[in-house]
This record gives structure tokens, sequence and C-alpha cells, in this order.
């Protein structure tokens, strides 16, 4: 993966679709032109960078599980 430097300087949050055991958590970051989204028990590890239409999809793929 290449280092980008956006991602660094991203403001994460936790994102709503998360669960409330503490288990399972993701944090989302909105960046110029993507949708930044890691595992929040892991923010060192990899960075998933979407589309703004890819994460729609993703979003609304895991909402219909």
């Amino acid at each position: 993966m290449t280092y980008r430097p956006e991602f660094s300087e991203a403001h994460w949050r936790k994102s709503s679709y998360s669960g409330n055991t503490g288990g399972e958590c993701v944090e989302v970051a909105e960046l110029r032109s993507a949708i930044a989204v890691r595992d929040s028990k892991n923010p060192g590890g990899g960075v998933l960078g979407l589309s703004p239409e890819a994460y729609a999809a993703f979003v609304a793929h895991v909402a219909a599980e």
C-alpha cells in the first residue's frame, strides 16, 4: 500500500453502523475524494479508501445483512 498523507490527517469517527459491544468497530473519515475506512482496534493497520459511490453501496449492503 502506498503512503497517503491525507489518511494521517483525517478526522476519524466511529461508524454509526458499528456495534455497541466493542467488538466490531470501524472508523470512517471523509477525505476530499474518498471515504476512508479502518479498524478502530488497529488504527495503524491498513486503510481502505472508497469512492463516495462505492462507500454508499458498501453501507447499503452491510445494512441489509
